[in-house]
């Protein structure tokens, strides 16, 4: 095992760039980075962390040896940390650190109450700065919103914002359909909420103002997709 090599297929994996970010991913003190190097010995802890937050395989890490994974939809959702990392950049800070969090599907859970609820199926290293305690990851699945956002993407929904703004996207609970992303509108004449699809084959949908705070679970405040 040579450790220069063990910390690249690490950085390539977590998508980290210097010793601080992988502290940051590892939850260690850069210190300790430089005393592993120095030992040219990789901590055992390490690989284990990895695994849990990355689903990477620890023979991979240490020798190279494939599958570069061992949980399955872990592949993906690290691959992805470039793409966090670029939007990022929309906001004017450097992604100076990263963070896994979970994503949910968006058919979700039904509550007791017929509410919607996340399914956290996965899991997707992100810059810092586009976490927050209120932001919740959904992976896209459907095609109501393409162009704009295809299926394969990830969204954040602030469940802080669910006040209506029209003409924003919202993450809204339909049911028997899941969670589904609208760009709503507001409709005084008829005191209801419109709810479109950028898809033109997505017919328009409405709910009463009455309910519709019951259903909007967020205002979606930032998208990673490949283009």
């Amino acid at each position: 095992m040579n450790f220069d090599n063990v910390l690249e297929r690490i950085k390539k994996a977590t998508g980290a760039r210097t010793q601080v970010e992988l502290a940051s991913i590892l939850s260690i003190r850069q210190s300790s980075i430089s005393d592993a190097k120095r030992r040219n010995s990789v901590p055992a802890d390490w690989y284990l962390k990895l695994y849990r937050s990355h689903g990477l395989n620890p023979d991979w890490l240490s020798d190279g040896i494939e599958p570069m994974y061992l949980k399955p939809g872990m592949a993906e959702s690290s691959a992805n940390f470039q793409g966090a990392a670029e939007a990022s950049a929309a906001y004017g800070k450097t992604p100076s650190r990263s963070r896994v969090v979970n994503v949910s599907s968006m058919a979700g859970l039904v509550t007791d109450q017929g509410g919607w609820q996340p399914d956290f199926v996965s899991q997707l290293s992100i810059p810092e700065t586009l976490h927050k305690p209120s932001i919740l990851v959904v992976r896209v699945d459907g095609a109501g919103m393409e162009p704009l956002i295809r299926r394969g993407a990830y969204v954040g929904l602030d469940s802080d914002r669910t006040r209506v703004r029209s003409g924003e996207i919202y993450g809204i609970h339909v049911p028997h359909e899941g969670l589904v992303l609208k760009r709503v509108f507001f409709d005084a004449d008829n005191d209801r909420f419109l709810l479109r699809s950028e898809n033109p084959e997505h017919p328009e949908q409405s709910v009463p103002t009455s309910t519709a705070e019951d259903k909007i679970v967020g205002r979606v405040v930032w998208l990673l997709q490949e283009f």
